[in-house]
């Protein structure tokens, strides 16, 4: 793969005015694009980084700065320096306050000057409307405190190379924070951070290298530069079972939507890549009004921005799609019910088994009842597998999660019918539910086995 073919990243938290970098910042930063990093975040810890972080990101286009008092310095913070500040954060470079927060670990500053100054620093956030960068070390559960006290996620953040427990990253996205990783997540004894990767949605994730620290296993012992966060990225597509594209593609999304930084791709709303597939969105229509549904919050899924203008006609899903043997497979699935758009299917399938493409579908099962007829035998050799959301194990819970037009008794069975007879038509079909909290997923399971198909738990939150 050359250069400019590399899937773009965002480092979202450089420390570039650093000594370190003072006799060939520019080559770093050179290197750092011939590696594909499309945009570097810049983070000021005093007044006076703070102001280097500007002067930098002046310098270059795709440079942003943070700028904020880091908590080994927190003596600073007094009216003046807090005026400081907020003069730098009207800078249309400026994008965050940051880094900010609590340290422990050093206990450079004393832990009250720190707590009062991390609670100052939130405040002005809240004052100029800007997401906050935390530093988090050896002060977990205080961190927190003063996050939920002082609503530090008005205004978004991120928990900047997260370092907590599981419970502490579930907090933290309740809360509206996002959490960045560093290079340590490929240090090969550092088994737990990559579970909380595993465990968490990748919506919600950063990457970044804070260089001139904290370098991946690669370079370790050496100085840390921006070029390096790929191989963050590399080892987050590993643990989460995607590729680097993927993570790439999500996480500068992610940046975007935190930081302003770069634009929102609308290319791929119709036919978007995940893995080795090609999913297609061919309506935001639906049966259903699931209570756990991500689109009543967002249309983005895994970094693509799925909200359509129109049902694309067939002649818009064929060129979307392009040549289809670059795919493993053809999805039909979107934010929406795709057996909605019966007949189009029927005429993209064909054209895609003409070329020896796999073709699959995921449904909410309830298509014959939209089209008051059995249409699976109009699907025999067009759709090679199909995945149907059972999502419940009896019809009082399906109605109270999915909440379907066609009523709790009457929606609920033709689900299962569905599922039933599938596989008789469609060689693969499995039963899926969310893992939403109060589903009963061995229940659904059971239920699934009844039903004589194979089961999926579907991850909540982690739509894609």
């Amino acid at each position: 793969m050359s250069d400019n073919q590399l899937p773009l990243l965002v480092d979202s938290h450089a420390h570039l005015d650093g000594k370190q970098f003072a006799n060939d910042l520019t080559e770093t930063i050179d290197r750092a694009t011939a590696n594909g990093i499309s945009h570097i975040l810049t983070i000021g810890c005093d007044l006076e980084s703070s102001a280097a972080s500007i002067a930098i990101a002046e310098q270059f286009e795709h440079i942003f700065a943070a700028v904020g008092v880091h908590p080994h310095d927190a003596t600073e913070i007094d009216e003046g320096a807090l005026q400081k500040l907020k003069t730098m954060l009207d800078h249309p470079k400026v994008v965050a306050l940051g880094e900010i927060g609590l340290d422990y670990f050093r206990d450079r500053s004393p832990r009250d000057i720190q707590r009062e100054a991390f609670r100052q620093q939130i405040r002005l956030a809240h004052e100029t409307g800007k997401p906050i960068i935390v530093h988090d070390r050896d002060a977990h559960s205080e961190v927190i405190e003063i996050l939920k006290e002082e609503d530090g996620g008005k205004n978004g953040g991120v928990l900047h190379c997260f370092s907590g427990d599981l419970d502490m990253a579930k907090q933290c996205l309740n809360l509206g924070f996002y959490l960045s990783f560093t290079g340590t997540i490929t240090y090969p004894k550092n088994t737990e951070i990559r579970e909380i990767i595993k465990a968490i949605p990748i919506d919600r994730m950063l990457v970044e290298t804070d260089c001139p620290y904290l370098s991946p296993q690669k370079f370790r012992g050496k100085r840390n530069e921006p070029a390096y966060v790929r191989y963050t990225a590399e080892k987050m597509a590993e643990i989460k079972g995607l590729t680097i594209a993927d993570v790439a593609r999500v996480t500068s999304r992610n940046c975007y939507d935190l930081f302003g930084l770069g634009t929102v791709d609308q290319s791929t709303k119709i036919a978007y890549q995940i893995r080795d597939s090609l999913y297609l969105n061919i309506t935001n229509h639906c049966t259903n009004r699931c209570i756990f549904c991500a689109k009543f919050s967002d249309f983005v899924v895994k970094g693509h921005e799925l909200q359509l203008d129109h049902d694309p006609s067939v002649e818009e899903v064929k060129q979307a799609i392009g040549d289809p043997t670059r795919y493993d497979e053809i999805v039909f699935c979107g934010y929406g019910e795709p057996l909605l758009r019966l007949d189009l299917i029927k005429e993209i399938s064909r054209w895609l088994k003409d070329q020896g493409i796999k073709v699959r579908i995921n449904s909410d099962g309830q298509a014959n009842l939209v089209h008051g007829r059995n249409i699976l035998p109009e699907l025999e050799g067009l759709v090679d597998a199909i995945s149907i959301s059972l999502n419940a194990p009896d019809q009082e819970d399906y109605h109270r999660l999915c909440q379907s037009k066609y009523g709790a008794e009457k929606s609920y069975q033709a689900v299962k019918d569905f599922i039933g007879q599938a596989g008789q038509y469609i060689p693969e079909v499995i039963a899926t539910a969310v893992t939403y909290p109060g589903i009963d997923i061995p229940a659904c399971e059971k239920v699934a086995e009844s039903l004589g198909v194979q089961f999926r738990a579907r991850e909540y939150n982690e739509v894609g």
